[in-house]
């Protein structure tokens, strides 16, 4: 979105029923919440697929819930681990105003802190509680394969939903390519993470921060002397 317009729409006015302004805009989740009017909050969200273990270092929907916290608005990214187009949101729907409620009450004065809601994609009477895990790690495998528009009726997918409005043509002598793969977990992954809760039907609650730093490691690095050997005389 850097150097072009962005538009911030006023949404329908069945929104005022409830007592609620919001704004959809066009530019990308990192931009939203700068549109600069005064905003009580950010939920970023909801969204097909979930953001939970090492998803959420590149994640968009967490992006802008970053953004959120970056100009001090509580913020929250909500994610359903489901692609399908008929994806069950019902949980979501059912828990999370409860969940945003606890969590207003729950709110630290500290800054960057940033709260991810994944939700199963199950009926709420079949989901098994919430909880608060430990962060797994996941990677993706066999990433590119030769782009094919089939495989979105084949994973039952809306290129809509996905953000794609026109489908790419090639160059002459160009070939494309799409991002699949397959989804692989870490065998290291413990029970009481992420991605083995959601798994099993459970709801996550992850507070992560925009402060990024491994304060660990500065330390370590600082007792190995780096600092003392590049001090000037």
């Amino acid at each position: 979105t850097l150097f072009r317009s962005v538009k911030g729409v006023k949404a329908a006015d069945e929104a005022q029923v409830v007592g609620i302004r919001y704004y959809n805009m066009n530019g990308a989740q990192l931009t939203a919440p700068q549109k600069g009017v005064n905003i009580d909050y950010v939920f970023s969200g909801i969204n097909h697929g979930g953001n939970y273990a090492t998803a959420a270092l590149y994640s968009g929907t967490l992006g802008a819930a970053m953004e959120g916290a970056l100009t001090g608005i509580p913020s929250i990214a909500v994610s359903l681990d489901s692609l399908a187009q008929d994806a069950d949101f019902s949980s979501a729907e059912h828990y999370f105003p409860t969940l945003f409620e606890w969590i207003l009450a729950h709110l630290p004065e500290r800054f960057g802190l940033v709260y991810n809601l994944n939700f199963p994609a199950v009926a709420p009477d079949e989901v098994k509680g919430v909880r608060i895990p430990g962060q797994g790690v996941i990677r993706w495998v066999r990433e590119y394969a030769p782009f094919d528009p089939d495989i979105y009726e084949i994973k039952g997918l809306s290129p809509h939903e996905l953000g794609i409005r026109s489908l790419p043509v090639p160059e002459p002598e160009e070939d494309l390519y799409m991002m699949g793969g397959t989804v692989v977990k870490d065998p290291a992954n413990r029970a009481d993470s992420d991605v083995e809760l959601i798994a099993s039907g459970y709801i996550t609650l992850t507070a992560h921060s925009i402060l990024t730093t491994d304060t660990l490691e500065q330390e370590r690095l600082r007792s190995l002397g780096l600092e003392i050997l590049t001090r000037k005389p």
